[in-house]
């Protein structure tokens, strides 16, 4: 695989654009160009440590971004593959990645916390668990161009992926985990309100405390109608602006960040 096109791309360490976001670009650049066509394998991880001298981290957490866009998929024990866009599965499809990828920004997530817990009797109530039921617990800050824009808290039953680990949400999209043991988004219910940031919640936005903010609520159901997801996430509110659009034809909503 020495001539293939990803290897042949330069990574700088000088550049304000973080290392695995370079990656991100050199490969979607070989996808979009027809250097890769669909089904074709990708570079090993220890081959693009190597060969661009980076770090394993690195490497999974840009492929983690690409599986996140639905650009490339993992197949357990053969390697990673350009994925087929026609055959993107259907159901609700949202990314933060694309999200801020598609305004042309550059999105990052920091791991804050991780732990297996019995849910809060709220929590039980939003996810419609059964008493007894573990669910994994993980907070991160979803960062936009390095600046912190959203504090999320994550809820998901343990029994959907038992081994899941904190080094596995640092280094894959959950989603494309979830995917490959058949958990795939099929709605989805939100709601968001407006409050103001305590301090602790504040300091990990890098805002005062007393801001302002948007408290956004997610449950995300299976075909079958199993709530598998519940995520409560605090928003910058000097960032984001919400809009809402309506014809005839049905509404759009759209979160514009700054």
């Amino acid at each position: 695989m020495s001539n293939n096109p990803i290897l042949e791309g330069k990574l700088s360490i000088n550049s304000d654009i973080p290392l695995y976001a370079q990656l991100v670009g050199i490969i979607k650049k070989s996808i979009s160009s027809g250097a890769l066509a669909v089904g074709d394998l990708l570079p090993s991880e220890a081959e693009l440590c190597r060969t661009l001298d980076v770090s394993r981290n690195t490497v999974r957490q840009a492929i983690g971004d690409l599986e996140d866009e639905g650009l490339v998929v993992r197949k357990r024990g053969k390697g990673t593959f350009v994925a087929d866009p026609s055959t993107n599965r259907r159901g609700v499809k949202y990314s933060f990645t694309t999200e801020v990828s598609s305004l042309g920004k550059v999105p990052s997530s920091t791991l804050v916390d991780f732990d297996v817990i019995e849910p809060s009797p709220a929590v039980c109530r939003k996810m419609e668990l059964q008493e007894g039921i573990k669910v994994y617990c993980f907070t991160r800050v979803r960062n936009v161009d390095g600046e912190p824009l959203i504090l999320e808290t994550s809820y998901y039953p343990q029994y959907i992926y038992p081994n899941l680990t904190r080094d596995l949400v640092q280094t894959h999209s959950f989603y494309s985990l979830l995917y490959h043991v058949g958990i795939t988004p099929a709605s989805a219910e939100d709601t968001y309100e407006a409050v103001v940031l305590d301090g602790p919640r504040a300091s990990l936005l890098g805002v005062d405390s007393g801001s302002c903010a948007f408290y956004h609520q997610r449950r995300t159901k299976t075909e079958d109608g199993r709530i598998y997801e519940y995520t409560r996430s605090y928003i910058r509110a000097d960032r984001v602006q919400l809009d809402v659009q309506m014809q005839k034809s049905g509404m759009t909503f759209v979160r514009t960040i700054d």
